[in-house]
């Protein structure tokens, strides 16, 4: 009877051990979005060409595992994309936000509205 209770004890320690550490899957992907915002917002080293250039690769990889794409990241590359003066990809980045993220449709029209003056 107390092999039985340890052998339970154990198992049930090894499991609650072994879910804690299981990790739940994320919701996005997020690549290097979050060290492109950062040099952006910095002013870094890293010019337009190559943060466009990191995001665009990104994209890629996101899509290519058919990963969902965060909130806010094609509006990022948008809004880098109007400040090398390519109003055609900016809206068509910032027209993919509006459609992936609903919500942002004011906010995004807000851009779009500004950005065509």
């Amino acid at each position: 009877m107390i092999i039985i209770r340890r052998s339970v004890s154990i198992l049930l320690i090894t499991l609650l051990v072994g879910g804690c550490a299981a990790r739940a899957p994320q919701l996005y992907q997020w690549e290097r979005y979050q060290g492109n915002l950062d040099s952006y917002f910095r002013a870094d080293s890293v010019g337009l060409d190559s943060q466009i250039q990191l995001m665009e690769q990104d994209l890629q990889k996101i899509k290519m595992i058919d990963s969902a794409v965060p909130p806010g990241y094609t509006a990022h590359l948008g809004l880098l994309y109007a400040q090398q003066g390519r109003l055609d990809k900016f809206a068509e980045f910032l027209q993919e936000e509006k459609r992936r993220f609903p919500e942002a449709e004011v906010f995004v029209d807000f851009l779009l509205r500004n950005f065509k003056k």
